[in-house]
């Protein structure tokens, strides 16, 4: 895969084109979806990249610009989005499944268990007994 846009256009200094880079890096291509802001290619990802330029160069904080692109483009646009009730299950859902699993498994191993400790002690008493 091709390494992802490095040009920061407007931005000249330093600290500005650090504090751009990690906010690139969590902010998600719209259109790429697998990609961060900062890798895509795409031609809204540019647009994207330059209106978070502008707002560096206004001033504002990196809470103010990523609430200004969460509430135009929703929480998608952050590569990390908040635990709020409309994404607990993509923050838990995995962790749950494990514990089914777990579950699962544990329950089959206590079933094959006694199946087998039974058997034995079955053959214990038909010896005793002399069968």
């Amino acid at each position: 895969m091709v390494s992802g846009p490095t040009d920061i256009g407007i931005l000249a200094d330093p600290a500005q084109r650090a504090r751009y880079q990690h906010l690139a890096g969590q902010l998600r291509c719209l259109v790429c979806q697998n990609q961060t802001l900062a890798d895509s290619n795409a031609e809204l990802a540019a647009d994207l990249r330059l209106q978070v330029e502008k707002m560096i160069v206004a001033g504002r904080s990196d809470d103010e610009i990523k609430s200004y692109l969460v509430d135009r483009y929703g929480n998608f646009v952050l590569y990390r989005p908040p635990m709020q009730e409309s994404t607990w299950l993509l923050w838990l859902g995995p962790f749950a499944l494990l514990a089914i699993g777990v579950l699962v498994w544990w329950r089959a191993q206590r079933r094959a268990r006694p199946a087998a400790e039974t058997t034995t002690d079955l053959e214990r008493a038909r010896r005793l007994l002399g069968d």
